[in-house]
């Protein structure tokens, strides 16, 4: 398993290893052991080093050091299982340890202010702004990995999601002893344990299967499984048939959840710049690019096309062990460079959390053909596609639309037709209608007004040269990365995490109609005053009269870009206008090696529309117009410049986004119902939706203000008295740990002076 998002910046910035050219203080040293005190690793999230038999950590005769931290569980602690003569846990015994179900912390607060249950985008968002303005945070959920259906997987991860989307196990609990927690005067709202958002998935593998069977994950780790209301019993009887002693042993594994490949070699200097940039030439915001930044690949010239050259063949063999090179995403979107979500990373400072590439190109699919869109002024005067009568008529219209507010005349009449019809009247060439309808607009042909239209092609214009050519940046490591990043934000100020936590339901106060309480899985009543719920764990009794849509999506490994140019790492955005008028057009998103999702040589591609039937039927008439599905099939000339796709998944998944609070049926006042994604390409129905559930909340609270300078922070009391007698509420550090800290650390005295 990887770090968890919060504990290893957290042990860097406690333990004196600080960011380059910052100076450390006793204050900043106390805020980040506050916030270690609360972060997932001390809960459920992960099991301390101490806990472990780790190879010549300590004799098997001997039990763990005296400053290892102890935890309390609701079930007696078991037996030390017998290690081998080197202090190594036989392979057998390591497996049902990290098999072993969660247990959950008899010092788990009863008390809090917020309980956020649900890991994606917009509940962590919410739970960081509430963290941040003082608010007691539970953050909670039923899966063993964050940002739900905005999640990145690797490859072995994504196969264990998708096997377990197609098997859609039952996991109600007949055991309800739950229900004796409910007083006279309350009354129940049970929530659901089985998540219903996708549906449909299918897998294919187009590459050679030869001897993949017997091929692992480099690197591979653990995993453990998703533990709801049933199965933790069979899974326990599982583990005591397991426990005899095997004759060999084998390093020590971690537990695992799907994460980020941690051999992954980091950003080449020619992909990412650490120079400092402004958000805006006149903002006070400085962001730094690296560590505690928007951290850019560079912005290279368009580079011109080149035939297909010959291609490493790539194997399934080859992809499985290199899986954990893979960052896949379970929901497909780039971020406006002028968008509310990197406005709110800036303001809030979680951008110092996560790192960006830009996307590197606009491309059209027309006439059958992949090409490269102009979008710039500077594009437009070097494009060799466009005439010079072309240009001129571009960059009127373009001009026109940036202050479209301010001739009304001009489009008045028009409000009643769609885009597509208002382009035509502006006397437009059909390749300047296709170009600015489909890829810079992006808009329906059929169903986008003329309004619509303008202000889709105004916010791409005015995204265009914050941090390039284009108007988008895409996270290193996948989308998964920013839910986790406001994650570490609600930890650092004070939040708890515990994921493989399910809820049984929302206690509510029949007088009052509010929501008074949650009970956990493990039987525990937890008192709050909100409650935050994202859609999939509601009931079918709450969501009777809620009408959702649906999001086709596909994902491919590919071997070559839809468009091969000089440079092969190319972040890269086309959308396919619709075959037939009524249907929806589908964008494509191709990412390279150089973003961290896929291994060197491949590219990762996501396909996205919205639903008319399953994802499949939407999506593969596009994957094969643009690629070779068949590797056996003897293809013509003019497809040997096409990409293969080596693997590709379909799915259908739901979307919440829209629907009003009113259409669920019985939800107290103070329980706020978060969507999952949306077909849109940006994110701002997110931040929207988190903001106004903040305000909804704290009316007199800001949202996401920019933290405290940790320089800035001053003891109290109780601080100074704890610090001088050496007394600290955080776990002890290894011996390892206070060695390094010893050369590195700076003593509370000379930060005094």
């Amino acid at each position: 398993m990887p770090p968890c998002p919060v504990a290893c910046y957290l042990r860097r910035l406690r333990w004196g290893k600080s960011r380059p050219g910052q100076k450390q203080t006793g204050a900043f040293r106390t805020l980040y052991r506050r916030a270690a005190n609360n972060h997932p690793c001390e809960t459920t999230e992960r099991r301390m080093p101490p806990q472990r038999a780790l190879p010549g950590s300590f004799p098997a005769s001997a039990g763990p050091p005296p400053s290892a931290p102890t935890y309390n569980s609701r079930q007696p602690p078991p037996a030390r299982p017998e290690v081998s003569a080197g202090g190594t846990l036989h392979f057998r015994q390591r497996r049902a340890r990290d098999r072993a179900p969660p247990k959950m912390a008899d010092n788990l607060p009863s008390e809090f202010d917020v309980v956020v249950i649900g890991t994606g985008l917009p509940e962590s968002i919410i739970a960081a702004a509430c963290a941040r303005s003082g608010q007691r945070v539970l953050h909670v959920d039923a899966r063993n990995y964050y940002g739900g259906n905005w999640a990145s997987f690797s490859f072995s991860g994504l196969l264990s999601w998708i096997k377990e989307n197609q098997k859609k196990a039952d996991t109600n609990d007949e055991c309800e002893d739950w229900r004796k927690l409910i007083l006279e005067n309350e009354e129940a709202i049970p929530l659901s344990k089985k998540d219903k958002t996708i549906q449909h998935v299918e897998d294919f593998c187009f590459g050679d299967q030869d001897s993949a069977e017997d091929v692992e994950e480099a690197g591979a780790l653990t995993k453990l499984p998703v533990y709801g209301a049933s199965g933790a019993e069979g899974v326990a009887q599982e583990l005591e048939e397991e426990c005899p002693a095997a004759e060999c042993a084998v390093p020590e594994p971690e537990s695992q959840g799907p994460e980020k490949a941690t051999g992954t070699e980091p950003a080449s200097p020619v992909e990412g710049n650490n120079t400092e940039i402004n958000s805006e030439n006149e903002s006070s915001h400085s962001v730094a690019l690296g560590e505690s930044a928007l951290e850019l690949g560079k912005t290279e010239p368009a580079p011109s096309e080149i035939p297909a050259q010959e291609h490493k063949k790539i194997t399934y063999s080859q992809i499985v062990r290199e899986g954990r090179r893979f960052n896949i995403d379970l929901v497909s979107k780039l971020l406006y460079s002028r968008g509310l979500l990197i406005d709110l990373l800036i303001k809030s400072n979680v951008s110092r959390y996560a790192e960006f590439k830009n996307a590197t190109r606009i491309l059209a699919f027309r006439e059958g053909k992949v090409e490269q869109v102009p979008c710039s002024r500077a594009d437009v005067f070097n494009s060799r596609q466009l005439s010079m009568v072309e240009k001129r008529m571009l960059m009127k219209f373009l001009t026109f639309c940036l202050d479209y507010e301010q001739h009304p005349d001009e489009y008045q009449e028009y409000e009643n037709s769609t885009f597509a019809q208002f382009l035509r009247t502006r006397k437009l060439t059909p390749s300047l209608q296709h170009f600015i309808l489909h890829s810079i607009a992006m808009v329906s042909e059929t169903d986008c007004s003329v309004l619509e239209g303008l202000q889709a092609t105004k916010k791409f214009l005015q995204c265009l040269g914050r941090y390039g050519n284009t108007p988008f940046l895409f996270p290193l490591y996948g989308q998964g990365e920013i839910p986790q990043c406001f994650c570490r934000l609600c930890a650092v100020f004070g939040g708890i995490y515990c994921l493989r936590h399910p809820v049984q339901c929302l206690v509510v106060d029949k007088e009052s109609g509010r929501c008074k309480a949650i009970v956990d899985h493990f039987g525990q009543r937890i008192n709050a005053n909100y409650f935050i719920v994202e859609d999939s764990y509601l009931s079918e009794s709450i969501c009777t009269n809620v009408c959702y849509r649906q999001i086709s999506r596909a994902v491919l490994i590919t071997d070559q870009s839809v468009l091969n140019t000089d440079s092969e790492q190319q972040v890269s955005i086309l959308t396919v206008p619709p075959v037939d008028l009524g249907k929806p057009a589908v964008c494509v998103i191709e990412l390279c090696s150089s973003t961290m999702t896929c291994m060197k040589d491949t590219y990762l591609v996501h396909l996205t529309c919205p639903s008319t039937k399953t994802a499949r039927e939407d999506l593969e008439p596009v994957v094969q117009k643009l690629f070779i599905l068949n590797m056996e099939k003897e293809t013509e000339n003019e497809e040997l410049q096409k990409p293969r796709v080596l693997w590709a998944v379909y799915f259908n998944m739901r979307d919440s986004s829209g629907i009003e609070k009113n259409s669920y049926n019985g939800l107290p006042s103070n329980v706020y119902i978060c969507s999952g994604p949306d077909s849109a390409l940006g994110n701002d129905c997110a931040v929207k939706q988190a903001e106004t559930i903040f305000q909804e909340m704290f009316p007199t609270e800001e949202f996401c203000p920019p933290p405290p300078n940790p320089e800035d922070i001053i003891y109290d009391e109780d601080e100074i008295a704890s610090e001088e007698s050496g007394v600290s509420n955080s776990p002890e550090p290894s011996t390892e740990e206070s060695s390094n800290r010893g050369s590195t650390a700076v003593k509370k005295e000379d930060n005094e002076e």
